[in-house]
């Protein structure tokens, strides 16, 4: 545990990064495998993680994020985007890996594939497409709290971002083509010695403040 505290309190929403200093490959792969196994309802994963890989687009998605020059200065951009629409083929599809991986007839999982369906269904008929949408962003928010705590526990930094015309980075990205829309971004890397909110020191309510016992 004191390994976890001590990387929670050296990480920050980095504010400057430090455009020489770049993550290999690995260091990446090893991030996306770790938020790959970030907990989701049904364990659905009703998102995909977009590497941005090419300058150009980084720089127009810097555009679409007012300016904020952590998009193009870290060493990695990632997007969490969500599903437009989950539906009985995707659990099927879910349905089929949970029997390929675990060596389980589908019919024997008869009865948690329609769990999931009429769950989905009961959303959609209360809240329109919309309802499974705010599920579906409310599953990428807990992948990206699974990233961060990955990212600090490798000493890797990170800006979590709420900032940006997501209309405008789905455009740039073609997400629509792919079902897919944007809902939060998280450059990674190193910070700049230049970042001076890295020395900040950190300000969280005390535990008396958070806690409520019953």
């Amino acid at each position: 545990m004191t390994q976890i505290l001590d990387a929670m309190n050296w990480r920050y929403a980095t504010k400057a990064f430090d455009t020489e200093k770049k993550l290999s490959d690995e260091q990446v792969s090893d991030l996306i495998d770790a938020t790959s196994l970030s907990a989701s309802s049904y364990g659905l994963q009703p998102w995909k993680i977009i590497v941005v890989k090419d300058e150009g687009l980084r720089l127009q998605i810097k555009d679409a994020s007012w300016g904020q020059t952590q998009t193009t200065d870290a060493s990695h951009l990632l997007i969490l985007a969500i599903k437009k629409e989950v539906d009985e083929t995707y659990v099927d599809k879910f349905i089929n890996i949970v029997s390929t991986t675990r060596g389980v007839d589908v019919i024997n999982l008869e009865g948690y594939s329609q769990m999931m369906k009429g769950a989905i269904k009961t959303k959609t008929e209360k809240g329109g497409v919309e309802a499974v949408k705010d599920w579906s962003a409310k599953q990428a928010y807990i992948a990206l709290g699974t990233l961060l705590t990955a990212c600090a526990i490798e000493k890797i930094d990170a800006c979590p971002m709420e900032g940006f015309d997501s209309k405008k980075v789905d455009e740039i990205l073609s997400l629509a083509t792919l079902g897919l829309e944007s809902v939060l971004m998280c450059p990674i890397g190193y910070r700049s010695s230049a970042d001076e909110s890295a020395n900040y020191k950190k300000v969280r309510f005390a535990k008396e403040e958070i806690v409520i016992e019953k």
